[in-house]
């Protein structure tokens, strides 16, 4: 499959894929990630193995793009919650001694 990634064409194939992660540890996951095989790789790292281009140099959704096209599983970051509020300094402290705290 072609597709481009950081404004160059790449010819991609799941077992191209699968070959150029053989043998690759993963990094500790944080945020995007793609299964390869039985290991989830971080976005970056993939990206960086298969097009040899520095990880500054393309997006994570770029190459989250590429990897479902091609039929991996991708998982992306939840969304956060939204702060409940902000606590006062008296507040904060009954929380990190396990009080009950109202907002």
């Amino acid at each position: 499959m072609r597709c481009v990634i950081a404004r160059f064409p790449f010819e991609l194939t799941k077992g191209g894929v699968l070959e150029s992660m053989k043998g690759i540890k993963p990094e500790p996951v944080t945020g995007e990630s793609v299964i390869i095989g039985r290991r989830h790789y971080p976005v970056k790292q993939v990206g960086q193995v298969i097009t040899r281009q520095d990880r500054r140099d393309f997006s994570a959704a770029e190459v989250l793009r590429a990897m479902a096209q091609l039929g991996f599983t991708c998982r992306t970051v939840p969304k956060a919650a939204a702060p409940l509020g902000i606590l006062s300094p008296m507040q904060h402290a009954s929380a990190m001694l396990g009080t009950p705290v109202t907002v």
